[in-house]
């Protein structure tokens, strides 16, 4: 068998076995359709960067585990779990290997249910990984606010992997009523180290006027593969802010696109990231304005050391018709290591005449004589290395739109940075 191709007889196995519940036909399914998609390989423009082959073997593995026996939750150390949810203010909801685990009650005017009770879980029929996350998706969370809602604090989702069960589907589906306000936390990490891979999911609807704010932060185990796919579809004046923050992991492919539906439609998108290492951080956008007016605004910024490899594509498509669209697209990087390696591909579709776009890209090195002038000023030379990385990072933490996050993000990249900063020789 090639490594790039997953067991197809031994998943829809596997599928079969899994409970009659509500998404059993939906996982039957999506494993039909899997079969003609397969994993993306290195082949395809898109994946040219990122080699999922151990993703494959991983997978394949987990699933010849799995042929006789249904997963089961497990336990995550709770030390884990409380030092996030008592570090950042949110009605926390607790997902572990894929299945939803614990919650707090929902806010007033928000409905929060199980994707195994309600059966709700579409198929992105031109993605394979979201394809495979249905096929085997266990459970989900489907997040429902009412028209004109405003919750008073935000929604948390916390992701606990155990290794010992080495493959999770997640799936959380979003619907905002005309109107409302949402914002929400998506926060990913191991419990333990060892080999895993995890396969996200999380879908955004917005309805006229409703505004999102999302962030997700993601600090993974070393060894660990994962695969987060984010669509948000909006409908006319409603806005929706991404901030993302990857600070772990061995290898992150990240899709997010965005489609604007609407008009007076805003989406922006920020990131961070950070690598060392043999890590590998792989950013795909895309951004459809449909109709215009609409805005979009995006800026990722990454520092990297190491034998790091990052890649950034960020498109833009402004569709025939779509006339007012106003998009602005930038993606930064620091390299700290001469070994390090950044990839980055800013693209602009215009099929419009009255648009104001721009993109742009950067590569660079921690500046000379800004370095001297700090040592100058009584630093040594990785204290001032360390105050100019973190006034690079600072421009993302600044676009942060959820307050309660601020303080732990703050706190976690200083440590982060200090780590990368140290391994500079």
């Amino acid at each position: 068998m090639n490594v790039t191709s997953l067991d197809q007889a031994l998943l829809e196995s596997v599928v079969e076995g899994m409970p009659d519940d509500k998404l059993a036909d939906a996982r039957r399914r999506a494993a039909t359709q899997f079969a003609s998609m397969g994993f993306p390989t290195v082949g395809q423009e898109d994946w040219k960067y990122t080699n999922l082959t151990d993703v494959v073997a991983l997978s394949n593995a987990w699933l010849e585990n799995a042929a006789n026996e249904t997963p089961k939750t497990r336990e995550a150390a709770e030390d884990v779990v409380t030092s996030i949810t008592g570090a950042i203010e949110a009605s926390w909801i607790i997902v572990r290997d894929g299945l939803v685990d614990a919650g707090t009650p929902a806010p007033d005017g928000v409905a929060i249910e199980r994707v195994s009770a309600s059966g709700y879980a579409d198929i992105d029929g031109e993605d394979p990984l979201s394809v495979f996350n249905t096929a085997l998706l266990r459970d989900g969370i489907r997040i429902v606010v009412d028209e004109s809602a405003t919750p008073l604090q935000p929604i948390g989702i916390l992701f606990v992997d155990d290794p010992a069960n080495a493959l999770a589907q997640t799936r959380v589906i979003v619907e905002a009523g005309a109107n409302a306000r949402l914002q929400l936390i998506e926060y990913s990490l191991s419990a333990t180290g060892g080999r895993q891979f995890t396969n996200a999911v999380t879908e955004f609807r917005l309805a006229t006027g409703s505004h999102v704010d999302h962030v997700r932060i993601q600090t993974r185990d070393d060894e660990h593969s994962g695969v987060n796919r984010i669509t948000a579809s909006l409908a006319a004046d409603a806005e929706f802010h991404h901030n993302s923050f990857d600070l772990g992991g061995l290898l992150t492919r990240n899709d997010v696109v965005a489609n604007l539906l609407g008009r007076g439609a805003a989406v922006s998108l920020n990131g961070l990231y950070l690598a060392s290492g043999d890590r590998h951080i792989d950013n795909h956008t895309k951004i459809c304005h449909d109709t215009g007016p609409t805005i979009s605004n995006e800026e990722y910024r990454g520092i990297l050391g190491g034998r790091s490899q990052c890649i950034f594509n960020g498109k833009v498509i402004v569709a025939e018709g779509a006339d007012g669209t106003d998009s602005s697209q930038s993606n930064h990087n620091l390299l700290l290591s001469d070994r390090a390696e950044i990839d980055t591909k800013p693209e602009l579709e215009i099929y419009a005449d009255d648009v104001k776009c721009a993109h742009g890209a950067t590569v660079g090195q921690l500046d000379k004589a800004a370095l001297f002038y700090l040592q100058s000023r009584g630093l040594d030379p990785e204290e001032a290395r360390q105050v100019l990385t973190r006034a690079f990072a600072a421009g993302t933490l600044a676009e942060l739109t959820i307050d309660t996050c601020h303080d732990h993000l703050a706190a976690l990249l200083d440590s982060r940075l200090e780590t990368l900063v140290g391994d500079v020789q």
